[in-house]
């Protein structure tokens, strides 16, 4: 009982009676423009038909392109509807909601004007009564027998709360319903939010592959410094500047993401490809593990998204071999054949840990190949060689 009799303060009733009252601004406008179209009519101007000319011109008005928006942004401002900017017109659906919101908005009007009146009761019954016009005449009398009329009044003053807050919820509804994103626009909004999604987990994973191999292979040749400063000067000179180049193309993978995030135009660096995996041999050459790397076909008839996936998985995968077996020997095998690309990551397993498929670095592998149609597998190969393998289409399948 006290939610129901706080509801319509909490939710704004006064706000609803504003929105109707501009309704009915809305209503006796376009009622005027109808008379003076109706004027020169032949006979009488009968109610009914000057008040279907009015609500013809009233879903004229929603035919209109600006009218959508505008209502939109009234209903958000005093309805609190929170509906979203329209994409599209949606042209006869606002004029079914400025109908709607007219015939609502009069009809409150009405309600309320009624409400008004019986509030003025009780100053007759204090004037020694009287009789007023109310539909018909009714008749108060002075002392007791004319106290009903304070109830009447009070009841009058909550009916009229209810009333702007009864029209209020409705209205809500039907905004939602004429107003809102129709199914076009839902599915503009879902594929929208879908193609973010995916560059967002697109940029998650080249981040975690470039950075993570930046950190692993910097941080092997960090040791490979730290050891030979001494006694071999030269090699910890070129492992520091493994590093620094190493460091390098992990910040312009990393300016590359940020830009993307901040829409701004694409770097003049394109994403790295299978064309850029001596340079991946090289720096991991320079950490003192042996590398090497067999193509069978050319890398330039793979499409270039293809490429740029096959090149981040090989990537990480040599990335997951250094981390975990870093003396091990890596053997990266790409065979390229008319329809498929077959990569195959192969390093001795020296006991250490190796992840589980549920590691980030396996599951960014095994997105990519399943968004490409193609396959992935990670584990242990005959007790000793730890094998990344993945098979992706170059062709799309054929239809039936």
């Amino acid at each position: 009982m006290r939610q129901f009799l706080r509801l319509p303060f909490t939710t704004g009733p006064y706000r609803g009676a504003v929105h109707a009252f501009l309704g009915v601004v809305l209503a006796a406008s376009v009622a005027l423009v109808a008379a003076g179209l109706l004027i020169l009519w032949p006979t009488r101007i009968h109610a009914l038909v000057l008040g279907a000319a009015a609500l013809v011109l009233t879903g004229a008005i929603g035919l209109l392109r600006p009218t959508r928006r505008a209502s939109v942004r009234l209903v958000n401002g005093l309805l609190s509807t929170g509906l979203p900017a329209p994409r599209r017109p949606r042209r006869a659906a606002t004029a079914a909601w400025l109908v709607a919101w007219t015939i609502a908005g009069g009809t409150l009007a009405v309600a309320v004007s009624l409400a008004l009146f019986t509030l003025g009761l009780p100053a007759v019954w204090l004037d020694e009564g009287g009789t007023v016009m109310f539909g018909s005449e009714v008749a108060i009398a002075p002392g007791a027998d004319g106290a009903w009329t304070l109830a009447a009044a009070a009841g009058a003053a909550l009916a009229a709360v209810y009333l702007c807050a009864g029209y209020e919820a409705l209205m809500r509804r039907i905004a939602a319903l004429l107003l809102g994103p129709g199914l076009a626009e839902r599915l503009a909004a879902a594929e929208a939010d879908a193609d973010e999604a995916a560059a967002r987990n697109r940029l998650a994973r080249d981040l975690h592959d470039s950075i993570g191999h930046t950190l692993t292979a910097s941080t092997i040749q960090a040791a490979v410094a730290k050891q030979a400063m001494e006694s071999d000067p030269e090699s910890a000179r070129r492992a520091i500047e493994a590093i620094e180049g190493t460091s390098r193309a992990a910040l312009d993978d990393l300016d590359r993401a940020l830009g993307v995030l901040r829409g701004e135009p694409a770097t003049a660096r394109p994403e790295p490809t299978l064309a850029d995996l001596d340079l991946l041999r090289d720096r991991v050459a320079q950490t003192g593990t042996g590398i090497g790397v067999h193509l069978d076909g050319d890398p330039g008839s793979v499409p270039a998204a293809i490429s740029q996936e096959a090149y981040r998985i090989v990537q990480e995968g040599v990335t997951n071999a250094l981390r975990h077996a870093p003396d091990a020997e890596i053997r990266v095998h790409l065979d390229i054949t008319e329809d498929h690309l077959h990569v195959r990551v192969t390093n001795r397993s020296t006991g250490a840990t190796r992840p589980s498929a549920r590691g980030r670095g396996l599951t960014g592998i095994a997105e990519r190949v399943r968004l490409l149609g193609g396959e992935a597998s990670a584990g242990t190969e005959g007790g000793t060689d730890w094998t990344l393998q993945a098979t992706l289409p170059l062709r799309a399948p054929a239809r039936p």
